[in-house]
């Protein structure tokens, strides 16, 4: 709890010190703060996920929570951009140690994209004790993405439109 003071403290100071000129570029100190209090808020606690699919449900909707800006609404276009898997690991404590692509079309736009927004997410809530394996957990997921460039993570997509 006193992290978390100590966090919401330093965002109070940093957007206190923010200034308005109109460029909303000045606002990205209180943004961060943030996202470090989110960040340290998610490390304290433990995921009440029981299962590997119920802790992967929570991670991506965590991703989908950070990256808020590059995720789509509604339901994924008919014919995809690009699809993007990639296998990750997570340690006991939550942190991201290890994170590789595994299927791709090769567009390294959308692949650098996939791979920034989980590691931007991260790190993620602790996992359950009885689903680390040799210290870590390791889970793969897929990044559907439409042409625009913005993303839906499968586990939490909704059903794919029709041509």
């Amino acid at each position: 709890m006193n992290i978390r003071n100590a966090f919401l403290l330093a965002a109070a100071v940093l957007a206190g010190c923010a200034t308005s000129t109109g460029d909303r570029s000045t606002d990205r100190p209180s943004e961060k703060a943030a996202r470090a209090e989110r960040r340290a808020e998610s490390r304290a606690e433990a995921s009440s996920a029981s299962s590997v699919d119920a802790y992967k449900r929570d991670l991506a909707l965590r991703i989908s929570d950070v990256n808020s800006g590059k995720v789509y609404p509604g339901r994924p276009q008919a014919l995809l951009r690009s699809v993007v898997v990639l296998r990750y690991a997570v340690d006991a404590h939550g942190n991201l140690v290890r994170s590789e692509i595994m299927r791709s079309n090769h567009d390294r736009e959308t692949e650098s994209i996939a791979l920034a927004s989980l590691r931007n997410a991260a790190p993620f809530p602790r996992p359950a004790s009885h689903l680390v394996r040799h210290g870590k957990l390791e889970i793969s997921e897929t990044w559907l993405f439409n042409n625009d460039g913005r993303f839906q993570l499968r586990t939490i997509a909704q059903p794919q439109m029709d041509q």
